[in-house]
């Protein structure tokens, strides 16, 4: 009787979805938190452009490149044990990065956090889809992206008066109540699930995508802040290309059991969603970068300051993308995907009028809403057409590697940047809208993608 009533609270599946919101904020503070705090950290170290730069990919190349693999070891030995793994690995890393003395070790801490958002992001949703039925999943799924939303929106005002008023270490202290109340919240509470059979645990297929990707950025990285091409940049990137290669070849040797089965790519419309996450998010992740960084150095704007104007973004996706993700249900999904990464391009455009005194109502926000108001169009209809371009078995698989494509965007896109963070005052104006424009074009080569490659696409519902 006592080890019943002891074994009841853990299959509440509203505690599974408090530790999954509570793991999953963690990745989503993180990613929003820090480009406001990138000027201080810059100053702190007195780093240059490349080392800028590496604060943001030493995180997102590990979760990149991972992100799949983190979620076949979850089907495999747990989703809760690797949940509860991903979560500490993140957490302890937080700590080492407010602590460390040096910007090696805090390149390393910060790829030890993407290491630990690599497992715990897909085991999360993993624990949601076993804990929830029919339209409860989606109810839950929805408070799991809506809270995402609403902790990328607060991230940067918290995060920005720390770095005002305590110093750029304490933003990574926020992490720390969070990962131990969703520890807590796992053991506690949270079932067990696996599924040993669906498990691709193809750890040689995660090294040769880890290491070839982490050459190619490294080389784009160098190249980007240098403006030169030497003998290290040609090398990297030619090395890293070649691991790719062979990251392919083993894929599809394995067959079903790769980490990245490439029988998805029989799929035209699924090949076109994929490009057109990579071209939007990668151009989308640029300006994001840069628009508080900008604003900081050459804006005079204080991080609370450059933390308020970004406020606008976080909240028009949360309640807009409901909203589009109804309306793409009758009309398709084609013209929303369409549209969206052109409006996307003229928020970015707009962001052209910014210069050091620009005032922020008048010039500033425009911009940030017409961007915000391009991506709430694009982003459900997209996420709900990846799901319906492969046989319902693979959504797992296929969502996962659309959440990967998205961060590579972002990943390539920093790597590229280097040659606007290098520069100061009205040089930096100059690069910054030399890169908004760059990332509109991309938007429009978007926009062609999903004109030329979606003529079938076709959504499927929560």
């Amino acid at each position: 009787m006592n080890a019943r009533a002891r074994e009841r609270p853990r299959a509440d599946p509203r505690w599974t979805l408090a530790a999954c919101v509570l793991a999953s904020s963690l990745s989503f503070v993180e990613g929003s938190v820090l480009n406001v705090a990138l000027p201080a950290i810059r100053a702190s170290y007195e780093a240059g452009a490349a080392e800028v730069q590496w604060v943001v990919n030493a995180y997102l190349l590990p979760l990149s490149a991972l992100l799949l693999l983190g979620g076949a070891l979850g089907d495999h030995f747990g989703r809760r044990r690797l949940l509860v793994i991903g979560t500490s690995l993140f957490t302890a890393a937080s700590v080492l990065c407010a602590l460390a003395p040096s910007l090696g070790l805090l390149f390393a801490a910060r790829a030890a956090q993407g290491v630990g958002a690599a497992l715990l992001l897909p085991n999360s949703l993993a624990l949601l889809n076993a804990a929830f039925e029919g339209e409860k999943r989606g109810q839950a799924v929805g408070i799991w992206a809506a809270a995402g939303a609403a902790a990328a929106a607060v991230a940067p005002l918290i995060g920005g008066w720390l770095v005002d008023n305590v110093g750029w270490p304490a933003i990574f202290y926020i992490n720390i109540p969070l990962g131990l109340g969703a520890i807590l919240l796992a053991l506690t509470f949270v079932t067990e699930s696996s599924d040993a059979s669906a498990g691709r645990t193809d750890y040689g297929g995660a090294f040769l995508a880890t290491a070839g990707l982490g050459g190619t950025t490294y080389g784009l990285t160098r190249w980007s802040s240098s403006g030169k091409v030497d003998l290290v940049v040609g090398a990297t990137v030619i090395a890293g290309l070649a691991m790719l290669a062979m990251f392919l070849w083993v894929e599809r040797t394995r067959k079903d059991r790769a980490m990245m089965p490439l029988g998805m790519f029989g799929d035209r419309c699924f090949i076109g969603l994929n490009l057109l996450t990579f071209l939007l998010y990668g151009a989308f992740g640029a300006a994001m970068l840069l628009i508080p960084y900008v604003l900081i150095e050459a804006g005079g704007y204080s991080p609370v300051q450059a933390g308020l104007a970004l406020l606008p973004l976080p909240i028009l996706i949360a309640v807009g993308s409901p909203i589009m993700g109804q309306f793409a249900m009758r009309i398709g999904p084609r013209t929303p995907l369409a549209m969206g990464p052109l409006v996307v391009g003229a928020g970015m455009l707009l962001g052209l009028r910014i210069m050091v005194d620009s005032p922020y109502w008048s010039v500033v926000m425009p911009a940030i809403a017409v961007m915000a108001l391009g991506m709430a169009i694009a982003v459900a209809p997209l996420t709900a057409s990846v799901l319906g371009s492969v046989d319902p078995r693979h959504t797992g698989m296929a969502s996962g590697f659309n959440s990967a494509v998205a961060r590579i965007g972002g990943l390539i896109a920093t790597a590229l940047l280097g040659v606007v963070l290098s520069r100061q005052g009205d040089q930096l104006i100059g690069g910054f809208h030399s890169a908004l424009i760059a990332s509109a074009i991309v938007g429009g080569a978007a926009s062609l993608t999903a004109i030329t490659l979606l003529g079938s696409v076709k959504m499927r519902e929560s």
